[in-house]
């Protein structure tokens, strides 16, 4: 079977499912999605990893996981999205030590997290994105200032098929502060290790430089 690369294209949040968030690959050589429903822990950590500008005060778990490698010269080679059973996805972890390398079952959420910490490439097979990809289809209303919209996973979740795009309503709250007041809810929000909310001021920030 034919492996695909996929790259990460972002993560969204469901505003019906308490603590849902979707994480959405993107084929490189395509325009199909693969939605991931995550948890809001595993959504928190790639979106550290994803936003290199925050550091947080304290390794979380996927953290320490790479410094426990780095010290035994362990290396992630790739992450393989090997199996869809009822909905849910199976990944393994190629790892490499002193040339020889070994498989590891993981979680796909986690597997992810850890594959970006290590700029490490993710694939899945052709037969699983054939059955689970989706072509999203994106709608840019005139009337909607806020140009960092975000995919609502409710979609998702109860369809499947076609996505929406609508507006965040903390985001646009950020739109209301001065530079100033948004480096200082950075500065806080990484203190509180409160990264999801972090991520969305630091993507305000850059929208200003």
């Amino acid at each position: 079977m034919s492996l695909v690369r996929l790259k990460i294209k972002g993560i969204s949040y469901s505003q019906t499912q308490n603590g849902a968030y979707a994480l959405i690959l993107n084929e490189v050589d395509g325009d199909r999605k693969l939605p991931i429903v995550i948890g809001a822990f595993e959504a928190q950590s790639i979106a550290i990893a994803l936003e290199k500008e925050i550091k947080p005060p304290r390794p979380l778990t996927h953290d320490l996981f790479k410094n426990f490698s780095d010290r035994f010269q362990i290396i992630i080679k790739q992450v393989i999205i090997h199996k869809l059973v009822d909905g849910v996805f199976y990944s393994s972890i190629i790892c490499e030590r002193d040339k020889v390398e070994e498989i590891i079952d993981a979680r796909t959420s986690d597997a992810i997290a850890l594959a970006l910490r290590f700029d490490a490439p993710i694939f899945t097979y052709k037969n699983i994105l054939d059955k689970a990809g989706i072509f999203l289809k994106f709608s840019n209303k005139e009337e909607d200032e806020n140009d960092d919209d975000s995919i609502v996973v409710d979609e998702i979740l109860q369809e499947g098929e076609t996505v929406e795009i609508e507006s965040g309503a903390a985001s646009q709250g950020y739109r209301e502060l001065t530079l100033e007041e948004l480096h200082k809810e950075l500065d806080k929000a990484v203190a509180n290790e409160d990264y999801e909310k972090a991520a969305k001021i630091r993507d305000e920030i850059s929208k200003r430089k």
